[in-house]
């Protein structure tokens, strides 16, 4: 568990920072910025969450614990070493990427087929869900990127994929399951 006594450290002052296996990186990196959006998201869930009723509000309090677990795989990275750590890395599971795929496969069945995109607005929770949406699509830009120069857990990628799905689904849904939905009209003002 983690215990934090002292807030500021100063050991982050020129612009480097620990990973979770005790290595310095750049606050910059590729790593970091990918973790350091996941963060991001997580706040925005948590915006959500003050529109969120019931389902919807157990459901998004779910993703935010699962948004700590998934820093805390991007921010290990996956080494040999890691044999030797106090305890073993906390990576996200197939399971969580499951469990997305059944919430958005309930939702999605009580949705009518879309005709057009969906404009982000409508209710108030599915405009904070759209925004969600978008920063996990840009999180998973950054895990993705990161794959490219180091390895990670595979299902991070995965899970990101999938949860941009479900705050797109859950979106409708909060609009009266796509009653509210806000329709895009192509070439409408020209």
């Amino acid at each position: 568990m983690v215990v934090l006594n002292k807030i500021y450290t100063r050991t982050g002052d020129k612009g480097d920072t620990a990973l979770g296996n005790g290595d310095r990186v750049a606050k910059h990196s590729a790593r970091v910025n990918a973790y350091g959006t996941s963060d991001e998201l997580n706040a925005f869930v948590g915006v959500a969450r003050l529109e969120a009723k019931d389902e919807m509000d157990a459901a998004l309090a779910r993703i935010q614990n699962d948004l700590f677990d998934l820093g805390a795989d991007l921010c290990r990275p996956e080494m040999d070493k890691d044999a030797d750590a106090d305890y073993p890395p906390l990576r996200i599971a197939d399971a969580q990427v499951s469990r997305l795929e059944t919430e958005i496969d309930a939702m999605n069945a009580e949705l009518s087929p879309l005709r057009s995109f969906v404009l982000p607005g409508g209710a108030a929770l599915s405009a904070h869900l759209h925004v969600c949406r978008t920063v996990a699509r840009r999180a998973e830009r950054l895990a993705t990127d990161l794959a490219t120069q180091e390895d990670i857990n595979p299902a991070a990628v995965t899970y990101l994929n999938r949860l941009s799905d479900w705050f797109f689904v859950a979106s409708r849904a909060a609009n009266d399951n796509g009653a509210r939905d806000v329709l895009w009209v192509p070439g409408a003002n020209r």
